[in-house]
Protein backbone atom coordinates (compact mmCIF):
# COMPACT_ATOMS: atom_id res chain seq x y z
CA UNK A 1 0.00 0.00 0.00
CA UNK A 2 1.27 3.64 -0.85
CA UNK A 3 2.39 5.09 2.16
CA UNK A 4 3.02 8.16 0.70
CA UNK A 5 1.17 12.02 0.82
CA UNK A 6 0.41 13.48 -1.95
CA UNK A 7 0.83 16.56 -0.01
CA UNK A 8 4.43 15.85 0.31
CA UNK A 9 6.62 18.74 -1.23
CA UNK A 10 9.30 17.91 -3.87
CA UNK A 11 11.75 18.80 -1.56
CA UNK A 12 10.69 16.30 0.82
CA UNK A 13 9.95 13.93 -2.09
CA UNK A 14 14.27 14.48 -2.87
CA UNK A 15 15.09 13.80 0.72
CA UNK A 16 12.91 10.48 0.59
CA UNK A 17 14.74 9.22 -1.95
CA UNK A 18 17.77 9.14 0.32
CA UNK A 19 16.40 6.37 2.62
CA UNK A 20 14.38 4.72 -0.60
CA UNK A 21 17.76 3.91 -2.52
CA UNK A 22 19.47 2.16 0.89
CA UNK A 23 15.93 0.43 0.88
CA UNK A 24 16.89 -3.64 1.19
CA UNK A 25 15.76 -5.33 -2.36
CA UNK A 26 16.72 -1.76 -3.96
CA UNK A 27 20.24 -1.55 -3.10
CA UNK A 28 21.90 -3.67 -5.78
CA UNK A 29 19.65 -1.45 -8.20
CA UNK A 30 21.26 1.35 -7.47
CA UNK A 31 24.89 0.30 -7.45
CA UNK A 32 25.76 0.86 -11.31
CA UNK A 33 24.12 4.28 -11.78
CA UNK A 34 26.07 5.42 -8.42
CA UNK A 35 29.44 3.69 -10.09
CA UNK A 36 28.73 5.63 -13.52
CA UNK A 37 27.88 8.68 -11.24
CA UNK A 38 30.71 8.57 -9.08
CA UNK A 39 33.33 8.19 -12.46
CA UNK A 40 31.58 11.16 -14.96
CA UNK A 41 31.11 13.60 -12.15
CA UNK A 42 34.35 13.30 -9.88
CA UNK A 43 35.97 13.20 -12.92
CA UNK A 44 34.12 15.85 -14.78
CA UNK A 45 34.22 18.66 -11.14
CA UNK A 46 38.00 17.83 -10.99
CA UNK A 47 38.27 19.73 -14.44
CA UNK A 48 36.02 21.77 -14.12
CA UNK A 49 37.69 23.61 -10.59
CA UNK A 50 40.93 23.56 -12.41
CA UNK A 51 39.63 25.56 -14.67
CA UNK A 52 37.01 28.14 -13.46
CA UNK A 53 39.31 30.76 -12.55
CA UNK A 54 40.11 31.28 -16.35
CA UNK A 55 36.54 31.29 -17.22
CA UNK A 56 34.88 33.61 -15.19
CA UNK A 57 37.82 36.20 -15.59
CA UNK A 58 37.17 35.77 -19.53
CA UNK A 59 33.32 36.66 -18.70
CA UNK A 60 33.37 39.57 -16.07
CA UNK A 61 36.07 40.90 -18.97
CA UNK A 62 33.14 41.62 -21.10
CA UNK A 63 31.66 43.99 -19.24
CA UNK A 64 32.40 47.70 -20.10
CA UNK A 65 34.69 49.42 -17.57
CA UNK A 66 32.29 52.22 -16.40
CA UNK A 67 30.23 49.30 -14.95
CA UNK A 68 33.17 47.51 -13.64
CA UNK A 69 31.37 48.14 -9.61
CA UNK A 70 29.01 45.22 -10.89
CA UNK A 71 31.90 42.62 -11.13
CA UNK A 72 31.99 41.93 -7.31
CA UNK A 73 27.85 41.25 -7.24
CA UNK A 74 28.33 39.68 -10.88
CA UNK A 75 31.23 37.12 -9.51
CA UNK A 76 28.85 35.10 -6.94
CA UNK A 77 26.38 34.78 -9.60
CA UNK A 78 28.73 33.54 -12.56
CA UNK A 79 29.62 31.21 -10.11
CA UNK A 80 26.43 29.36 -9.71
CA UNK A 81 25.63 30.04 -13.22
CA UNK A 82 28.51 27.91 -14.42
CA UNK A 83 28.18 25.20 -12.15
CA UNK A 84 24.68 25.07 -12.93
CA UNK A 85 25.61 24.54 -16.43
CA UNK A 86 28.44 22.35 -16.00
CA UNK A 87 26.23 20.12 -13.43
CA UNK A 88 23.05 19.88 -16.04
CA UNK A 89 25.45 18.79 -18.95
CA UNK A 90 27.42 16.04 -17.91
CA UNK A 91 24.54 14.98 -14.99
CA UNK A 92 22.68 14.43 -18.90
CA UNK A 93 25.99 12.66 -20.22
CA UNK A 94 25.56 10.44 -16.76
CA UNK A 95 22.01 9.98 -16.96
CA UNK A 96 21.79 8.87 -20.72
CA UNK A 97 24.66 6.23 -19.96
CA UNK A 98 22.95 5.31 -16.91
CA UNK A 99 19.36 5.46 -18.86
CA UNK A 100 18.37 1.93 -18.90
CA UNK A 101 19.45 1.12 -15.06
CA UNK A 102 17.83 4.40 -13.90
CA UNK A 103 14.84 2.72 -15.68
CA UNK A 104 15.09 -0.78 -14.04
CA UNK A 105 15.86 1.14 -10.63
CA UNK A 106 12.84 3.39 -11.02
CA UNK A 107 10.73 0.42 -11.49
CA UNK A 108 11.70 -1.83 -9.27
CA UNK A 109 11.05 0.61 -6.45
CA UNK A 110 7.81 1.20 -7.81
CA UNK A 111 6.69 -1.74 -7.33
CA UNK A 112 8.19 -2.15 -4.00
CA UNK A 113 5.68 0.92 -2.94
CA UNK A 114 2.82 -0.02 -4.34
CA UNK A 115 2.98 -3.59 -3.32
CA UNK A 116 3.14 -5.22 -7.31
CA UNK A 117 4.97 -7.95 -7.79
CA UNK A 118 8.69 -7.06 -8.61
CA UNK A 119 9.27 -6.67 -12.43
CA UNK A 120 11.10 -10.35 -13.85
CA UNK A 121 13.05 -7.98 -16.43
CA UNK A 122 16.89 -7.70 -15.42
CA UNK A 123 19.44 -5.46 -16.66
CA UNK A 124 19.86 -7.68 -19.90
CA UNK A 125 16.33 -6.44 -20.96
CA UNK A 126 16.84 -3.20 -19.94
CA UNK A 127 19.56 -3.11 -22.48
CA UNK A 128 17.08 -4.65 -25.05
CA UNK A 129 15.03 -1.14 -24.80
CA UNK A 130 18.21 0.88 -25.68
CA UNK A 131 16.87 2.42 -29.28
CA UNK A 132 13.71 4.10 -27.18
CA UNK A 133 15.44 4.62 -24.08
CA UNK A 134 17.75 6.75 -26.58
CA UNK A 135 14.98 8.47 -28.68
CA UNK A 136 13.18 9.73 -24.98
CA UNK A 137 16.37 10.97 -23.77
CA UNK A 138 17.01 13.00 -27.07
CA UNK A 139 13.37 14.54 -26.82
CA UNK A 140 14.75 15.74 -23.78
CA UNK A 141 17.92 17.23 -25.07
CA UNK A 142 15.91 18.73 -27.81
CA UNK A 143 13.66 20.39 -25.69
CA UNK A 144 16.56 21.96 -23.73
CA UNK A 145 18.44 23.06 -26.41
CA UNK A 146 16.47 25.82 -27.83
CA UNK A 147 15.90 27.33 -24.18
CA UNK A 148 19.41 27.20 -23.10
CA UNK A 149 20.89 28.54 -26.03
CA UNK A 150 18.12 31.88 -25.46
CA UNK A 151 19.55 31.75 -21.53
CA UNK A 152 23.17 31.63 -22.71
CA UNK A 153 22.52 34.86 -25.13
CA UNK A 154 21.36 36.85 -21.83
CA UNK A 155 25.36 36.94 -20.74
CA UNK A 156 26.65 38.86 -23.62
CA UNK A 157 24.01 41.71 -22.59
CA UNK A 158 25.37 43.96 -20.51
CA UNK A 159 24.20 44.86 -16.38
CA UNK A 160 20.85 43.72 -17.18
CA UNK A 161 21.18 40.54 -18.73
CA UNK A 162 24.18 39.38 -16.78
CA UNK A 163 22.69 40.16 -13.76
CA UNK A 164 19.24 37.99 -14.64
CA UNK A 165 21.01 35.11 -16.82
CA UNK A 166 22.54 33.54 -13.72
CA UNK A 167 19.02 32.89 -11.48
CA UNK A 168 17.00 32.01 -14.98
CA UNK A 169 20.07 29.57 -15.69
CA UNK A 170 19.28 28.08 -11.41
CA UNK A 171 15.60 27.80 -12.23
CA UNK A 172 15.89 26.66 -16.06
CA UNK A 173 18.25 23.66 -15.04
CA UNK A 174 15.85 23.35 -11.57
CA UNK A 175 12.98 22.41 -13.92
CA UNK A 176 15.15 20.44 -16.67
CA UNK A 177 16.12 17.87 -13.75
CA UNK A 178 12.79 17.56 -12.61
CA UNK A 179 12.03 16.51 -16.01
CA UNK A 180 15.48 14.04 -16.22
CA UNK A 181 14.13 12.18 -13.23
CA UNK A 182 10.57 12.22 -13.79
CA UNK A 183 10.76 10.93 -16.62
CA UNK A 184 12.25 7.52 -15.59
CA UNK A 185 9.06 6.06 -14.12
CA UNK A 186 6.40 7.92 -16.82
CA UNK A 187 8.83 6.05 -19.72
CA UNK A 188 8.66 3.06 -17.80
CA UNK A 189 4.85 2.99 -18.32
CA UNK A 190 5.29 4.44 -21.83
CA UNK A 191 3.54 7.87 -21.05
CA UNK A 192 4.33 10.19 -23.68
CA UNK A 193 7.21 13.15 -23.47
CA UNK A 194 4.94 15.89 -24.18
CA UNK A 195 1.98 14.45 -21.46
CA UNK A 196 4.29 14.20 -18.88
CA UNK A 197 6.13 17.25 -19.00
CA UNK A 198 2.30 19.18 -19.26
CA UNK A 199 1.42 17.32 -16.06
CA UNK A 200 4.62 18.34 -14.39
CA UNK A 201 4.02 21.86 -15.30
CA UNK A 202 0.47 21.42 -13.29
CA UNK A 203 3.08 20.85 -10.16
CA UNK A 204 5.44 23.60 -11.13
CA UNK A 205 6.13 24.38 -8.00
CA UNK A 206 6.47 20.99 -6.24
CA UNK A 207 8.71 19.97 -9.51
CA UNK A 208 10.87 23.32 -9.03
CA UNK A 209 11.48 22.45 -5.81
CA UNK A 210 12.08 18.78 -6.48
CA UNK A 211 14.80 19.88 -9.24
CA UNK A 212 16.46 22.82 -7.13
CA UNK A 213 17.11 20.77 -4.75
CA UNK A 214 18.56 18.09 -7.54
CA UNK A 215 20.49 20.75 -8.60
CA UNK A 216 22.03 22.14 -5.72
CA UNK A 217 23.27 18.39 -4.64
CA UNK A 218 24.55 18.09 -8.43
CA UNK A 219 26.29 21.38 -7.60
CA UNK A 220 27.83 20.32 -4.54
CA UNK A 221 31.36 17.94 -4.49
CA UNK A 222 31.03 14.48 -2.99
CA UNK A 223 27.49 15.23 -2.39
CA UNK A 224 27.41 14.89 -6.37
CA UNK A 225 28.26 11.75 -6.72
CA UNK A 226 25.66 10.55 -4.70
CA UNK A 227 22.45 12.21 -6.72
CA UNK A 228 21.62 10.14 -9.25
CA UNK A 229 20.03 6.89 -7.60
CA UNK A 230 18.93 9.27 -4.74
CA UNK A 231 16.97 11.68 -7.50
CA UNK A 232 15.22 8.93 -9.41
CA UNK A 233 14.13 7.03 -6.02
CA UNK A 234 12.69 10.33 -5.42
CA UNK A 235 11.21 11.10 -8.59
CA UNK A 236 9.70 7.55 -8.63
CA UNK A 237 7.46 8.04 -5.18
CA UNK A 238 6.34 11.38 -6.43
CA UNK A 239 4.89 9.43 -9.03
CA UNK A 240 3.36 6.87 -7.51
CA UNK A 241 1.80 9.33 -5.11
CA UNK A 242 0.93 12.09 -7.74
CA UNK A 243 0.77 10.91 -11.07
CA UNK A 244 0.18 7.31 -11.32
CA UNK A 245 -3.33 6.83 -10.62
CA UNK A 246 -3.78 8.86 -13.79
CA UNK A 247 -1.72 6.50 -15.91
CA UNK A 248 -1.75 2.87 -14.11
CA UNK A 249 -4.03 1.66 -16.68
CA UNK A 250 -1.43 2.14 -19.38
CA UNK A 251 0.65 -0.76 -19.79
CA UNK A 252 1.02 -1.26 -15.53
Amino acid sequence: MNTYKQTQSGVQYFLKGISLAMTPGIRRFVFIPLLINIALLGGSFFYLFNQIGGWIEQILAQIPSWLDWLSYLLWPLIVISILAVFSYFFSTIANWIAAPFNGLLSEHLEAKLTGQPAPSGGVFDALKDLPRIFKREWQKLKYYIPKALGLFILFFIPAIGQSIAPILWFLFTAWMMAIQYCDYPFDNHKVPFETMRDELKTKRGKCLSFGSLVTLFTMTPILNLFVMPIAVCGATAMWVDVYRDTHKAINP
